[in-house]
């Protein structure tokens, strides 16, 4: 009833009656008049007037009781509707936790001993402490891609109900994916990285899903309020960006946040600015590494490296835009801007000169790949036959249906595939097995320890031996001495690259670089 009395019906009611209340008074003190009145209007009849209008009255008041009655029973259904679709609006509807919306409403619950009040001697309220725990699981795609959407669902409920017991219910939150944030209000410093480590234990404890046991990591940046922040929003943007570093650093593992962590964020957002502005204004452009053949010294190619010098006039290192491009979903924009115009400069070169493109893990999991690729050899003209795609072994792991289906095609198309550095990803016998590749390069972390290391020499001596018997012509990356080129001669390989034999180039120099190395060969 007060729900009611506060809104435009109630306060509407309470008008009418005060109204009633003030006619009623009138009515009685001229109520002399009014009989006398009625007297003569109804002939004698005034008691059966009367009777009629107090009938009358009491129909109309029970009629308003009911509707009364009936409005209190609806702005109840609404409230209860409204608190429904509140909770749906602010509640995971898998793990049943506060999503993001509720984080924003989020309060602290009060301190126990009443000092988020005014201290005894203080003159501004004691500000509240809590932890905030950024929580993002480590392998939650591959589990999802084996299991299915309904696998992945059963172990993002397990995980929330796991975090839920270390933390109270209403204090975990589903960021949306597989990310989480928990809330520890009071927690002192000493015991955040413990709390981080049972964190991290508890997700990452196998789960048995359809009887098969699967399981995911978990990476956890936390952060402190007041020490990093005013606002619970402020914290837990600094243990995001706490986060991001703990992920940084491999699987499983936790941070706390520190300032030249936000430093790092920020130079992070500006490298991605500066890349977005570079790929719109095709700044980045591709150099060009000489392939020499070692049997005959003959130049049989060039490998496109993207290389982007800023508007200082200083070279980005390419692990370094390549790794955000990925990360922002910029690495497809810049694959086929570099790659066009590496097939416009290949035109150019005589032929049967070989083009060499690296492709990243991420984009073997594109299915529309080899179709962007054969665009835009359609567009520039160069033959399939001259281009040689390049895929790391990391890059074969996600999918392996979807990247066996993608260098058939591949294959098909007339493009050469080549396995890129071998050796130092996973299973590397099992990929040979498995996919079809015209050639091997022999990363050149081998190369260069393998000259008085037996170790190295070993398994440089097993990588060719290996790629002898499956016939696979073999590049070795990173030649820089002529000791390791006089090896690799010896052992027969195959196409050779390096220092030794050519730093990465504009075109312009590699046109030149290519006329140079006929005409040595043909003076010898």
């Amino acid at each position: 009833m007060v729900d009611f009395l506060k809104n435009r019906a109630g306060r509407q009611l309470l008008q009418v009656a005060g109204w009633g209340v003030v006619l009623w008074l009138a009515c009685y003190a001229f109520s002399g008049h009014l009989l006398a009145t009625v007297e003569i209007i109804s002939a004698g009849q005034a008691h059966l007037v009367i009777i009629s209008l107090i009938v009358l009255g009491l129909a109309s008041f029970a009629y308003s009781a009911l509707r009364i009655l009936d409005m209190r029973d609806e702005m109840e259904g609404r409230r209860k509707a409204f608190d429904t679709a509140d909770h749906i609006a602010t509640h995971d509807h898998l793990t049943k936790l506060p999503n993001r919306y509720a984080f924003d409403r989020f309060v602290l619950p009060q301190a126990p001993d009443g000092q988020e009040a005014l201290d005894a001697g203080a003159a501004e309220p004691v500000i509240p402490t809590a932890t905030v725990f950024s929580i993002d699981l480590d392998g939650f795609k591959k589990v999802n891609d084996l299991l299915g959407h309904q696998g992945g669902d059963l172990l993002l409920t397990e995980v929330s109900r796991r975090i839920s017991a270390l933390a109270d219910h209403e204090c975990v939150f589903r960021f949306g994916g597989d990310e989480f944030v928990a809330v520890a209000s009071g927690m002192p410093p000493e015991k955040e990285e413990l709390f981080a480590q049972l964190l991290i234990h508890s997700v990452s404890r196998p789960v048995r899903i359809d009887a098969l046991p699967t399981q995911v990591g978990a990476s956890v940046g936390y952060a402190r309020m007041p020490e990093h922040g005013s606002t619970l929003e402020e914290v837990r943007h600094r243990s995001d960006v706490a986060l991001y570093e703990a992920k940084s650093r491999g699987h499983n593992q936790y941070a706390l946040f520190q300032q030249d962590m936000q430093d790092k964020v920020a130079q992070r957002a500006q490298l991605e600015g500066n890349l977005r502005r570079a790929i719109e204004d095709k700044s980045i452009r591709p150099y060009y590494q000489p392939l020499i053949n070692l049997k005959t010294g003959e130049l049989c190619g060039f490998e496109a490296l993207a290389r982007w010098r800023n508007a200082d006039g200083v070279f980005v290192p390419p692990q370094e835009f390549i790794a955000v491009a990925e990360e922002t979903g910029l690495v497809t924009a810049l694959f086929e801007q570099l790659l066009a115009q590496a097939c416009r400069d290949a035109q150019t070169w005589r032929a049967p000169l070989l083009l060499a493109f690296n492709v990243s893990p991420v984009q073997i999991e594109d299915r529309l790949l080899p179709s962007r690729i054969l665009n835009i050899l359609a567009e520039t003209g160069l033959p399939p036959s001259r281009l040689e795609i390049e895929i790391t072994e990391n890059a074969l792991i996600g999918d392996p249906d979807l990247a066996a289906a993608t260098i058939e095609q591949f294959h098909s198309a007339g493009i050469q595939v080549a396995l890129d550095d071998f050796g130092t990803g996973y299973s590397s016998l099992s990929q040979l097995a498995r996919f079809r590749f015209d050639k091997i390069k022999i990363d050149k972390s081998f190369v260069s320890s393998f000259v008085g290391n037996d170790k190295s020499a070993k398994i440089v001596d097993a990588i060719l031996g290996l790629s002898r018997s499956l016939n696979l012509k073999t590049t070795v990356e990173g030649i820089e001495e002529h000791a390791q080129l006089a090896y690799f001669l010896g052992q027969g390989c195959d196409i050779g690259q390096g220092y030794i034999f050519g730093k990465a180039m504009p075109q312009t120099d590699a046109i030149a670089f290519a006329r140079q190395r006929k005409r040595v060969l043909a003076a010898c």
